[in-house]
């Protein structure tokens, strides 16, 4: 079993071989656990969109591995690597995808809206942008509630900086001071729409720029440099270096949801770096570092497998919600409910 974000040191260095093969492992999980999704997909099995994070596991484990308990932290629809490495269990996402009633989302969301946010992972929001002054409202809540030592970690793509909220929430990140760090997935399309249609400043870097936000560009593609970078940010907006924007240049390797077939893909982009696979290039790295072998690989591929397959079918033996018993009102609100003592 895999170490969650709570088992691991607080300054775990990005050179060693362990926190490496973490964060390999967890790419590698996130990844069988997509292509798992996408085959139940195109068998029927699950009603709704299906999103892969193929080719951006890496700047996504980076951010949720440097991430500890009492950190918020707001993935978006391709961060199932972040997501696991941040300690969210393999249950949760299989259980929203099949609509199970046991899931988070009580099988009232069959889709990716799914998160523990007493435990920092927040629900996502699908408009752009906007979980970032999400995330800036959990942490100006903690700082008045007195605690230190916390960051907050927030995921968007390229198309999500053209928006208001994306200017607005960073602006207030910085005049702030916030311990954010904001991580843009730069995989050259919002959708279908190229990014040369998005922004005309040579990097989107330049916009943390403008707001005073420290900047900093990565090799999306490369998880050694992905968690060297994002391991960095994260420590000095802990330490009370303000808000930290990292933009990962790389390649989105499948279409937007599983309903797309991504034929306005350049096809050059995938011929060129960034259209490498993230998960390739980490296997490469562990064998040219020595850091595993071929068995060992092999291994954690079986593991993962196992893994996924044995969650899959807990849940689809677990049904579907049955709407004639279902109490329709929020979970908070009847989370209080049954928190009120009775009369008698």
């Amino acid at each position: 079993m895999l170490e969650t974000v709570a088992d691991q040191p607080a300054t775990a260095d990005p050179a060693t071989r362990d926190h490496f093969v973490r964060a390999y492992r967890w790419m590698l999980l996130a990844r069988v656990l997509d292509d798992k999704f996408a085959s139940l997909y195109r068998a029927g099995k699950i009603h709704g969109g299906v999103f892969l994070g193929r080719g951006q596991e890496a700047l996504s484990v980076a951010l949720g591995i440097n991430l500890r308990r009492g950190d918020v932290f707001a993935p978006l629809i391709r961060d199932g690597a972040g997501r696991l490495a941040f300690g969210e269990p393999i249950l949760d996402g299989v259980r929203t995808y099949l609509g199970s009633p046991l899931g988070p989302m009580r099988g009232r969301d069959a889709n990716i809206h799914r998160g523990r946010p007493k435990e920092g992972l927040l629900p996502m929001i699908s408009h752009l942008g906007a979980m970032i002054p999400v995330v800036n409202g959990g942490l100006m809540a903690k700082r008045f509630k007195g605690e230190t030592g916390f960051a907050g970690g927030a995921c968007v793509g390229d198309g999500a900086t053209s928006t208001g909220a994306f200017h607005e929430a960073l602006n207030q990140a910085a005049v702030e001071k916030l311990p954010l760090v904001l991580i843009v997935a730069d995989n050259q399309y919002a959708y279908s729409t190229p990014t040369s249609r998005q922004f005309a400043c040579e990097s989107l870097a330049d916009k943390a720029a403008g707001y005073g936000v420290q900047q900093h560009e990565v090799d999306g593609v490369e998880l050694s440099e992905c968690l060297r970078v994002v391991g960095q940010a994260v420590r000095d907006a802990r330490a009370g270096g303000g808000p930290q924007m990292i933009v990962g240049k790389l390649l989105r390797l499948c279409g937007h949801g599983e309903h797309d077939d991504s034929s306005y893909i350049d096809p050059r982009l995938k011929q060129s770096p960034i259209g490498r696979d993230c998960l390739k290039v980490a296997e490469e790295y562990l064998l040219g570092q020595k850091f595993a072998d071929g068995a060992s690989m092999a291994r954690w591929r079986s593991e993962a497998i196992q893994e996924v397959e044995h969650a899959v079918a807990k849940v689809q033996r677990e049904g579907s919600p049955d709407p004639f018993a279902e109490d329709w009102s929020a979970l908070s609100t009847k989370r209080l409910l049954e928190a009120q003592p009775t009369e008698g």
